[in-house]
């Protein structure tokens, strides 16, 4: 009996795909958490975007980290990975990696991008938590578990990894 193998391109076509963010978690000499107010959708975030085609997560975190801060930031070790089941007008699962923005010695130097940003503020982790979206804020708590353990974490679908 022989076996029908697809081309490919139709075989590539068969598989599921997601759509990808990327961020980084900053925090400033205090122990405070960075987060941005975009200006396009309610609520806060961590600074970062969706990976362009062909771009690696950790690139996309630094080239958002750069777009909207004007900081250079040196992209560390992965913290977060969070998998989100297709949800509302997202037609297909989200996945996000955070990555370890390092310590903001200088908060001074961040420039807003304000066609995206209306504001940016270091945070105590407990005020953070309570401004990101409900779909985002178990990242917080996540990657300050992975900062500490240095080992990342995975939230499936909205929650800590067994609970």
């Amino acid at each position: 009996m022989s076996k029908v193998f697809l081309e490919p391109a139709e075989w590539y076509a068969t598989l599921p795909s997601v759509f990808t963010s990327a961020a980084v978690l900053i925090t400033d000499a205090d122990d405070r958490v960075l987060l941005v107010k975009p200006n396009y959708r309610p609520g806060w975030s961590f600074p970062g975007g969706i990976v362009e085609n062909g771009e690696a997560p950790h690139d996309c975190a630094a080239r958002e980290a750069m777009e909207e801060l004007g900081v250079q930031v040196e992209v560390g070790g992965l913290l977060v990975v969070h998998w989100s089941p297709p949800a509302g007008d997202r037609p297909r699962s989200m996945v996000n990696f955070l990555f370890d923005g390092g310590v903001l010695d200088d908060p001074s130097r961040i420039r807003l991008q304000a066609d995206e940003l209306d504001d940016a503020a270091f945070l105590a982790w407990d005020t953070a938590v309570t401004l990101l979206p409900e779909v985002s804020a178990p990242r917080l708590p996540a990657a300050r578990l992975a900062r500490r353990e240095r080992r990342p974490v995975y939230l499936p679908g909205g929650g800590p990894a067994g609970g």
